[in-house]
């Protein structure tokens, strides 16, 4: 017997004896529909897809015909009139002091039919200017200043810094002359060691390097005794003069510390 793969008869013999009211047969026997309707609906598709751009072009573009309504309306201030000045016009008047002012009669020895003007009284002279003639006041008037403020350079006082900075937070550092070993040198050269058998320790010294490098406020912190520490401020008084430490590009007062370690021979 031969059988046509694309009818559906070929169902009715893989399925004989079997229950076709499984699932399997009604899928199968309704699967050339399914494929046919698939067709179609692909082929629409992908027509309407080919044909879009085609399409679009019919359509009117409205981006050509929107109206932009966001108006900026921006005022514009017009430059003042200018007055025209008349010319040989006298100056204005100036304008009325705030404050009434009251005539002054520099009162004057005379007959008493000889007085043409009497002076002032005292309640007229209240709340009131004197001035060589009488004028009416006006309380809203703005006050006027005679003469201009000048625009010459002003003096500043600038408060001398006399604090004693640390050289841990120091700019710039105080340094002796030629630099820290040839100071280190100098005491030790100068230093005068007392005569004691087994004299040994450190001698702590602090000193402040004052602005034009001189050193003042000596102090021993702790010596070992036998005027060590004494000795140690005679060195100091006898020490040439340090550059001097800087803060914001001026020289300041700076603390220093000295430790001199002291070992008599045996």
């Amino acid at each position: 017997m031969k059988l046509d793969i694309i009818k559906n008869t070929w169902l009715d013999i893989v399925f004989e004896g079997r229950n076709k009211i499984y699932g399997a047969y009604e899928l199968r026997k309704s699967n050339n529909k399914t494929t046919v309707k698939a067709l179609i609906i692909g082929s629409i598709i992908f027509s309407f897809a080919v044909a879009a751009p085609l399409i679009a072009s019919f359509l009117p573009d409205s981006g050509e015909d929107e109206v932009d309504n966001n108006v900026k309306i921006a005022t514009v201030k017009l430059p003042p009139k200018k007055e025209e000045v008349k010319p040989n016009q006298p100056p204005p008047p100036p304008p009325p002091p705030k404050v009434d002012q009251v005539k002054f009669t520099k009162p004057v020895v005379a007959k008493a039919e000889e007085v043409t003007e009497d002076p002032p009284k005292i309640e007229e002279l209240k709340d009131k200017k004197v001035g060589s003639e009488t004028i009416k006041g006006d309380p809203d008037a703005v006050l006027t200043v005679d003469e201009p403020v000048g625009t010459g350079p002003v003096s500043q006082v600038v408060e001398e810094d006399n604090s004693v900075y640390n050289t841990a937070g120091i700019e710039v550092k105080p340094d002796f002359p030629g630099g820290m070993d040839k100071f280190y040198k100098f005491v030790g050269n100068n230093y005068k060691t007392p005569e004691e058998e087994g004299l040994k320790g450190k001698v702590y010294v602090t000193f402040v390097v004052e602005k034009d490098g001189s050193l003042t406020d000596i102090k021993v912190l702790r010596d070992i005794g036998y005027g060590t520490g004494a000795e140690a401020i005679r060195v100091l008084k006898k020490c040439p003069k340090w550059t001097p430490g800087e803060q914001n590009g001026k020289k300041v007062r700076v603390l220093y510390s000295l430790p001199i370690t002291i070992q008599s021979a045996e």
